[in-house]
């Protein structure tokens, strides 16, 4: 026993803690060594007996390759790619990281966003009661100070908050293209430097000038809010990947020559260096098993419940979770070549071939403003040649009508007003949306791909079926089975106990327990000898099996992992556990099979358990034993048929498939990565929320639809209006207001 020494590595300060080394007499017969878990110095029990360092100097990873940067890309157009973050020149959107990484922090253009929105709603309102005020109470004429005070509070939204659109018109004008922000700075600058010039023409002391400082302000004030809402969007499709990244652990426990071991940087690591992980520990590396036995649960990986039985030879994967024993692995991959890290590429890969809403909105304002420059144009001079003395000034009115009525607010707002309350109403339905594009293209599916385990079925192994033998009783064998299960913490085992205790039998205690890692336990219990295990285990031990054959091989026809209960060297039960089928499934997939779409399931499980669960639900086609990346695959097949596919699953394996899906549904009982990697959650975890889905995503694109069509109804309508003179600017702003008030009036109609 070591003795009761306290004290601390008197250069670091560091609490030092006893470490493994062969003793020697020297303390009280007995020479004990200590460590600082710092700077890993070895002491004896008196401190100031320095051992000095570690054997060998601690690895170091390798610098990253000269002239190697992080690369930013746009959402929309891949092909724009730079390094330095930004917007794209093409678009105008923000450019995110080509590869995101753990612990990356907050967008700071999605931060200067939502600091420039607050500000901007912040000087607007003040500008509103003014313009808005005297109106109100019948007030014709304003004192010289109001417009002046408009005009200023204007000027700081226009210059300070509106900073971003002006660079990103700039930026495009540029480069020879149009995108939706040089509407937004046409409508700006029009309405505000109009007003500006009027304002110092009259001094502020003619009662029948007209000024448009209110519409300025809003225009920013509302195309700000649109931004926030659009970075809050992109911000949660690389959450996924962030998540994903952060699953494996930073530091490894490596092996040194000496036999010493030493937490090191996983980036430390080399191929061929030796790891050790302790039960409980995640597993850092793709490696292989060189020492121990263990039962490593995968389900990070493949989403399937069932621990896998590890020694000797066998593979192992980072971030899997070693559960009851202890393994020497060694390195095979790199953590950049890991199996985790290509589900991360494949994740990032599927989020950037999206196809965001946003591009048809800027193809269309690629044709329609030059549209509108020439009708602007043109009303000008035609009122200038034909308006006679007064030509100018009511040509210069027409002419900034026509600008104002063609701002884009009304066509900014159409989409996320209408996703908004969609996304309000499924939320209190339990249906998370987190894209647009998916809640457009819902109800459009065809096919949808399903993961079995925690999807279709319930994601954890259960007794399912128990067979007495002979004069055995079924309930006994499995109060038996259970008190001599009791004392392992194999999941098997788990459900064997559980299942008992679903019955409210009462447990034995176990004498002379031992466990055979992969074969099962033996044990005496209530005085008779019990053996618990698979049947090539029973026929090992000399307990006869043969004539069970059949029956074994019917339950594992069925889907069921076999385990045989022997009482004092006597067959006496069957238990068949697996993964039971959730209640709702059933009904499910019927209701999605008579709305037309077609299920396919896509599992990493075996084939046999696979096709068992489709016979039950009537699926006619599935694939078994599929990695990862095999999911995604099978749904870019699907898509490259023309179909149109919607995935549902709960576990990290799914998460490139959910990313590469028309549309990706996780369910909320499983795991964070697949609700991050999918723009639709199903909080219940029922799949019978799809259809509900279906129904709130077939109203939302047809609100989107008739917004969009407002939108441009009144332009197409007010734009001939305006030129003609029959809307001067001040009812052109109006109108601009009046069509964003029907988008949203409209948009509401969702929450009924």
């Amino acid at each position: 026993m070591l003795p009761e020494i306290h004290f601390v590595d008197p250069v670091c300060g560091m609490t030092v803690e006893p470490a493994t080394a062969k003793a020697q007499t020297t303390y009280q017969g007995t020479t004990y060594y200590f460590c600082c878990p710092h700077c890993l110095k070895k002491f004896e029990a008196d401190p100031h007996k320095f051992l000095g360092g570690p054997p060998e100097p601690m690895p170091v990873a390798p610098p990253p390759p000269s002239g190697t940067k992080r690369q930013y890309i746009c959402p929309m157009d891949p092909e724009i790619v730079s390094d330095q973050p930004g917007t794209c020149p093409k678009c105008g959107m923000a450019l995110e990281p080509r590869d995101v990484v753990a612990g990356d922090e907050a967008d700071p253009e999605q931060e200067r966003m939502v600091m420039l929105f607050w500000i901007s709603a912040a000087l607007t309102v003040p500008v509103l009661a003014l313009a808005m005020g005297p109106m109100l109470v019948g007030q014709m004429h304003l004192p010289a100070w109001n417009p002046r005070m408009q005009a200023g509070l204007t000027t700081l939204v226009v210059v300070w908050c509106g900073d971003p659109f002006f660079r990103r018109a700039g930026d495009a004008l540029r480069r020879g293209s149009l995108n939706m922000f040089t509407l937004i700075v046409l409508g700006v600058t029009t309405a505000h430097f109009y007003s500006l010039a009027t304002l110092i023409w009259t001094g502020g002391t003619e009662g029948n000038a007209k000024y448009y400082f209110e519409s300025a302000a809003t225009i920013i004030t509302l195309v700000l809010l649109g931004q926030v809402i659009e970075g809050r969007a992109r911000r949660a499709t690389t959450e996924a990947v962030r998540r994903l990244a952060g699953l494996a652990p930073k530091t490894a426990r490596l092996i040194w020559s000496d036999g010493t071991e030493h937490e090191v940087a996983l980036e430390s690591l080399r191929l061929g260096d030796r790891v050790r992980i302790r039960p409980g520990e995640k597993i850092p590396v793709d490696g292989t098993v060189r020492e121990g036995y263990s039962a490593v649960d995968e389900s990070m990986l493949t989403g399937e419940p069932m621990p896998i039985d590890k020694s000797a030879g066998a593979s192992v994967f980072a971030a899997t979770l070693n559960t009851t024993g202890t393994l020497v692995v060694e390195t095979e991959k790199l953590a950049a070549e890991s199996l985790l890290a290509q589900i991360i590429r494949h994740v990032a890969d599927a989020q950037r071939s999206r196809a965001p809403i946003q591009a048809l909105v800027d193809r269309v304002s690629s044709v329609f403003v030059p549209i509108v420059l020439v009708v602007s144009i043109a009303t000008f001079v035609l009122w200038f040649r034909l308006g006679g003395e007064s030509g100018f000034a009511t040509g210069m009115l027409n002419a900034v009508a026509v600008l104002m009525i063609a701002c884009p607010c009304a066509l900014g707002l159409a989409t996320p007003m209408a996703i908004t309350v969609g996304v309000g109403r499924g939320a209190q339905a339990g249906i998370l949306v987190k894209s647009a594009e998916a809640l457009e293209r819902l109800h459009q599916a065809d096919v949808l791909v399903v993961d079995k385990t925690g999807t279709l079925t319930e994601g954890k192994p259960r007794v399912v079926a128990i067979e007495a033998i002979g004069e055995f009783d079924a309930d006994e064998c499995l109060r038996l089975a259970a008190s001599l299960e009791h004392a392992s913490e194999h999941p098997l085992a788990r459900a064997v106990v559980r299942a008992a205790k679903e019955k409210n039998l009462l447990l034995d205690p176990v004498h002379e327990f031992r466990a055979e890692p992969g074969h099962g336990v033996s044990g005496i219990v209530a005085g008779k000898r019990l053996m618990l295990g698979n049947p090539a285990h029973l026929k090992a031990a000399a307990v006869a099996s043969d004539t069970l054959f059949d029956r074994i091989q019917a339950m594992r026809f069925g889907g069921q992992t076999v385990l045989v209960l022997a009482i004092d060297g006597r067959p006496a039960a069957l238990f068949g556990l697996a993964d039971a089928l959730k209640t709702s499934s059933i009904e499910a997939v019927d209701r999605l099979r008579n709305d037309g779409v077609e299920v396919i399931m896509a599992t990493g499980d075996n084939a046999m358990s696979a096709e068992t669960v489709a016979r039950q639900l009537g699926i006619a086609t599935v694939h078994a034993d599929v990695l990862p990346q095999d999911k995604r695959a099978i749904v870019q097949g699907l898509q490259a048929q023309g179909k149109i596919v919607a995935m549902a699953g709960d576990g990290i394996n799914d998460a490139p498939a959910l990313a590469q899906a028309d549309v990706g549904i996780a369910l909320g009982t499983g795991t964070d990565i697949a609700m991050a990697s999918a723009p639709l959650t199903l909080v219940r975890g029922d799949l019978r929320a799809i259809a509900d889905a279906r129904a709130l995503s077939a109203d939302t694109l047809a609100v989107i639809q008739q917004n969009l069509v407002l939108a441009f109804a009144y332009n197409v309508l007010a734009i001939p209006l305006a030129a003609f003179g029959f809307l001067d600017p001040i009812l052109a702003s109006a109108a601009m207001s009046l069509s964003s008030i029907s988008v949203i009036v409209n948009s509401l109609r969702l929450r009924a």
